[in-house]
């Protein structure tokens, strides 16, 4: 479902052409960025509809719209953090259960070694899978990641390196011993 980007909260149209255009550029991007973090396609598209509804509200008083896209993606991760924060809240209150997994179509669409990788990134915690969606299918920088997160750099390494070796014991990949080199 795609929210009516042409107009603002009033009913007007947005008062910049250049709102539509980033609407038109990246919902389907922030979607999956979202898609990503909370697992739930309904979810997904309420979180990019809130970041893209709050960014249409401050968007008139942006100091750089230049900045709209970092914007975006901090919104997105935070929107993600609320969903799964009521969802942790909801299933306090009720016996946990296993989320549902892909379904038999996404099975047979994705690759044994994709299908592999991507149960092993929803497996991380939160905060990992968060670094490595950022960092490395979104291809932000660790700058970006951190400003997206509300965090800082060495926040972003540190947890990069631990989600990666958390990978790479899932994935079984071939062991290092502390001795020897890469």
């Amino acid at each position: 479902m795609v929210p009516a980007a042409a107009t603002a909260s009033d009913g007007s149209p947005p008062s910049a052409p250049a709102f539509d255009d980033l609407f038109a550029q990246r919902w389907g991007a922030t979607v999956r960025l979202a898609l990503l973090l909370v697992d739930d396609e309904a979810s997904a598209e309420d979180v990019a509809a809130e970041a893209f509804t709050g960014l249409l509200r401050r968007w008139e008083h942006l100091a750089d719209p230049a900045r709209a896209q970092a914007y975006l993606q901090r919104a997105v991760v935070n929107g993600a953090r609320s969903v799964l924060r009521r969802r942790r809240t909801a299933r306090a209150w009720t016996p946990p259960h296993a989320a549902p997994g892909p379904s038999a179509e996404e099975l047979a669409i994705i690759g044994d070694e994709h299908r592999e990788v991507l149960l092993a990134v929803a497996a991380l915690p939160q905060r990992q899978r968060e670094v490595v969606v950022l960092r490395y299918w979104c291809h932000l920088d660790e700058a970006a990641t951190a400003e997206a997160m509300g965090t800082t750099r060495g926040t972003v390494k540190s947890t990069a390196h631990k989600a990666m070796a958390a990978l790479h014991r899932q994935l079984g990949g071939p062991s290092t011993s502390s001795g020897e080199q890469r």
